[in-house]
C-alpha cells in the first residue's frame, strides 16, 4: 500500500491518497500566521486504516515547517494533539488552548 498526502493550496485542503486514490482530506483555512485545521474526514472504503492520524501528522507537521500556529477546530484534530500533546500541543496557542479543551 503506497500511501502519499499532498497540500492543494487552492482547494484549502490537504488530500490523502492511497495507491493513487483519493483516501481522505483534511479542510484548512489560513490566516495570518495561523492555520485552522476545520474537517478531517476518511472515506468509508479506506477506514480503520490509521490514515487520518497519517494525514492529521503530515498537517501538522507541515504547520510547524512553515511557522503557522494551529487552531484545531476539527474535533478529530484536537483529540488528537491532546494524545500527542509532547509532540504538537506547542503549536496551538496557549491563550486559546481552552478553547480546544487542551
Amino acid at each position: 500500500m503506497n500511501v502519499s498526502v499532498e497540500d492543494h493550496h487552492e482547494l484549502h485542503r490537504y488530500e490523502i491518497l492511497v495507491d493513487g486514490e483519493l483516501a481522505g482530506i483534511e479542510v484548512y483555512e489560513v490566516t495570518s500566521g495561523q492555520i485552522a485545521l476545520v474537517h478531517t474526514e476518511i472515506y468509508e472504503k479506506f477506514a480503520g486504516q490509521g490514515l487520518a492520524a497519517t494525514l492529521v501528522t503530515h498537517a501538522l507537521s507541515d504547520a510547524r515547517a512553515r511557522g503557522l500556529l494551529v487552531l484545531p477546530q476539527c474535533p478529530y484534530v484536537a483529540g488528537f494533539i491532546a494524545k500527542h500533546a509532547e509532540e504538537f500541543l506547542d503549536l496551538v496557542p496557549e491563550s486559546r488552548r481552552a478553547e480546544f479543551n487542551l
